[in-house]
């Protein structure tokens, strides 16, 4: 893993925030940080998309709450995306529940309100070096659940594996060509730590069997 010393020059940040006071309180911190450049600021969800797809960032300092997606979706948005930016919340969290929230959703780091600038100034460079900073959780939780790393198409190319479907079938049903059918597939695999279609479906099968029956695939 790299040092901090070895974070580029410049970060590229956008930021993402529907409290005025504080957008423009953390627009002015990294507007006059000389290692980010402030790209584009926004009090909203579809805002922040807009503005992140015109001009691709590395990082970027979301709003839980930010209107009128909110932060889980606007995350689930993003990490479909190939040039996404690494997500940072930043947020509220008198009951302790948003980093958890934040890290299942895609984000990379979680600062809480209450905290110091310097706090998030430092997530930012850690997060920019490829960390995952979440106060108070062990972030090999995450893994305890491989399925949550999965992008939306990558949950439905998995679904479509358990079905039989071929690479060609694949590749009709998703609309996409077989090369990229490959692709997808072995961002799959890696992500669930299989080397093969056959032990896919047989992850698959095994994860829905241990899900409570109420509860969704997501």
């Amino acid at each position: 893993m790299q040092s901090l010393s070895q974070v580029p020059k410049q970060i590229s940040l956008a930021l993402a925030d529907s409290n005025p006071l504080v957008l423009g309180a953390m627009s002015e911190i990294f507007d006059r940080d000389p290692r980010f450049s402030l790209v584009a600021t926004t009090a909203t969800a579809e805002g922040f998309l807009g503005a992140v797809m015109r001009v691709p960032v590395s990082l970027g300092i979301i709003d839980w709450r930010i209107p009128a997606l909110g932060g889980q979706k606007l995350i689930e948005v993003l990490r479909d995306q190939p040039a996404a930016p690494r997500l940072i919340v930043y947020g509220d969290d008198q009951r302790g529940e948003l980093p958890r929230k934040a890290m299942v959703a895609g984000a990379a780091g979680f600062v809480a309100r209450s905290t110091s600038v310097d706090k998030l100034v430092d997530t930012c460079l850690a997060v920019a070096n490829g960390q995952m900073v979440f106060p108070f959780l062990d972030v090999r939780d995450l893994q305890a659940d491989p399925i949550q790393q999965l992008t939306r198409r990558e949950r439905a190319l998995l679904e479509a594996l358990s079905k039989g479907m071929t690479n060609n079938d694949l590749a009709a049903e998703f609309g996409i060509s077989a090369n990229t059918v490959k692709f997808h597939l072995s961002n799959l695999y890696e992500k669930l730590g299989v080397q093969s279609r056959a032990q896919a479906i047989a992850f698959f099968y095994s994860a829905r069997i241990g899900r409570d029956p109420g509860e969704q695939a997501g």
